[in-house]
């Protein structure tokens, strides 16, 4: 009897830890799935709030700027609204609608 108790207490403790512990199979999943949510949701115009670093973003956006205080003063602008920058130094504000309807003024565009 003491044998089958030990046993069963064993199973209990195995099951308990093969249920705590992933497996890389259903994080990779749920990676692939966020980042299918994500590009869904821009595709569709919805705004996702995420806090991104604007000065970081915007830096690595204007670095080959030749004005490179005005790029990243609109940038950090369109940053603040949108909550994106697109990738790269120029163009892909398909990313970003957002960013990319923002205008000046005189209707250009004000995003860099």
């Amino acid at each position: 009897m003491k044998l089958f108790a030990l046993f069963l207490i064993v199973f209990l403790l195995l099951q308990v830890f093969a249920e705590a512990l992933p497996t890389s199979d259903d994080q990779d999943s749920s990676e692939l799935m966020d980042d299918a949510g994500i590009e869904a949701s821009l595709r569709k115009g919805y705004h996702l709030h995420k806090k991104i670093n604007c000065s970081y973003a915007c830096a690595r956006r204007c670095r080959k700027s030749s004005r490179k205080n005005v790029c990243h003063r609109a940038c950090k602008t369109c940053c603040a609204r949108c909550h994106c920058v697109p990738p790269g130094t120029y163009g892909n504000k398909s990313v970003c609608p957002c960013y990319a309807k923002l205008k000046t003024h005189r209707h250009q565009p004000k995003c860099p």
